[in-house]
């Protein structure tokens, strides 16, 4: 009964660890593209995104399908380093749901010399070829 036991709390540990490790990776994911999005590189910022067509990106108005279309919106909201201005991202919630997927909440913030823009987000990641990637975000 002892070995059974062991065995339950050695995967129950190791399951604990994965989850911790996949945690930290989707926020060095975000923390990537801060850095970037800060340093005025959408195309850098862009690299937490899944490099698809079936991308999804809900804004304001209406969702948005693909890599290219969400990095050309970008550019036609954010023109210049300017209007990017400075990121900062409050991550609220984490949930590592399985090996493959993951759900993220936050705020974020956009400090503009002259105003400053905020909203909240909620991203899907999902691990594809063993990088957490963001498959579908809505941004508000």
């Amino acid at each position: 009964m002892k070995k059974y036991l062991l065995v339950f709390v050695l995967i129950i540990s190791t399951l604990s660890l994965a989850k911790a490790q996949d945690r930290q990776a989707i926020i060095n994911v975000m923390n990537t593209q801060r850095e970037a999005w800060n340093r005025g590189d959408l195309e850098g910022f862009m690299q937490g995104y899944w490099k698809s067509d079936s991308l999804m990106f809900v804004g304001k108005t209406a969702p948005t399908y693909g890599w290219q279309n969400t990095l050309n919106n970008y550019k036609r909201g954010y023109p210049d380093k300017a209007a990017m201005g400075v990121l900062t991202f409050d991550i609220l919630k984490v949930e590592v749901l399985d090996t493959k997927n993951a759900f993220v909440f936050g705020g974020w913030h956009v400090k503009q010399a002259a105003k400053m823009l905020e909203g909240y987000y909620t991203l899907w990641f999902k691990k594809i070829n063993g990088k957490w990637m963001i498959v579908c975000d809505h941004t508000s």
